[in-house]
């Protein structure tokens, strides 16, 4: 029987919807046993909404003060404290995952399997590789640990309803003295997470300005949807970092995403590919993102967006 640890991506109390994914990635396994790592200072909540999943057999909660924020540096020894004995290691594959997850394979001295998009076996996995243009199989050596990154974007989260049980652990772990929390700068908490919102509303170069993207914004308020933003709209100052949706940026899969003045490269279709329902508005009718568009409507986006944000606020 293989067993499996996932580690909980959480935030003020919360629960991320990322670890949902990660499980139904690793029960694609099949004859798995697995468990739910916790890392908090105060985690009963996060452990609680962790039990709930389906899947689940126990939560492991570690709680300590270093735990206040999630530091890569100082959770990696934990995580891989708390991991020996496992078959498998799996985390995802978010900014949290990206930072975390590779100091622990080389804590435990094995290589990190990224970007997991399916499952062929226990030791046996997909994951896409040149802006997603092709897709690699990748097989790990049987008998050693497998640590991994869940591409999110490709799993359905598994349901909630369950009761694992909870259970307190102390892990012995050396923690580094050189890194310390400072300070957080973060986006607008009043609307969606990017990664995990269900709409997004995204907007390219031809906004022009960073004061024109404000129209994006209230689209988005009339929808509850999440803002996106190409490269080329974040290089060009038009949208802050943390927007940026592509190959560089944040890989995500609303069930609908609205391209307003996108064109459509290669780089930024790598990050919307899973999106259920993509909607598209470009001026020109070549742009590629009509190719992976199941809505598309040529025409100016600065006459076309303040209309269907109207008739949205109409409706209701």
């Amino acid at each position: 029987m293989n067993r499996a640890l996932v580690i909980a991506e959480h935030f003020q109390g919360k629960l991320n919807p990322s670890t949902a994914k990660c499980l139904s990635c690793v029960q694609a396994i099949g004859q798995v046993e697995i468990d739910v790592a916790v890392l908090a200072a105060d985690g009963g909540a996060v452990a609680a909404e962790a039990a709930a999943l389906a899947g689940v057999k126990r939560v492991l909660l570690v709680e300590r003060a270093e735990n206040a924020e999630a530091l890569a540096a100082l959770q990696a020894p934990q995580l891989a404290a708390l991991a020996r004995g496992y078959t498998h290691l799996f985390g995802p594959s978010t900014t949290f995952g990206k930072d975390l997850m590779p100091r622990v394979a080389a804590l435990l001295g094995v290589g990190q399997i990224s970007d997991v998009m399916a499952v062929d076996s226990a030791y046996r996995f997909r994951r896409p590789v040149y802006a997603s243009n092709a897709i690699v199989t990748v097989e790990a050596p049987a008998g050693s640990m497998v640590v991994a990154t869940v591409r999110t974007a490709s799993f359905q989260p598994v349901a909630a309803g369950a009761a694992a049980a909870i259970e307190r652990v102390q892990v012995e772990a050396t923690l580094p003295t050189h890194t310390r929390f400072v300070s957080r700068s973060a986006a607008n908490a009043d609307r969606p997470d990017l990664q995990s919102a269900a709409r997004v509303v995204s907007g390219g170069r031809a906004l022009a300005s960073a004061e024109n993207f404000k129209m994006l914004y209230q689209l988005a308020d009339a929808l509850g949807a999440a803002v996106g933003a190409s490269r080329a709209a974040v290089d060009a100052g038009y949208a802050a970092n943390e927007l940026q949706v592509g190959q560089t940026g944040k890989i995500i899969a609303p069930e609908l995403y609205m391209a307003l003045g996108i064109s459509g490269a290669i780089q930024h279709l790598t990050g919307i590919k899973d999106a259920r329902t993509i909607v598209a508005v470009n001026k020109d009718s070549e742009a590629p993102i009509f190719e992976v568009a199941d809505i598309g409507l040529v025409g100016d986006l600065f006459q076309i967006v303040p209309e269907l944000e109207r008739l949205i606020r109409a409706a209701g």
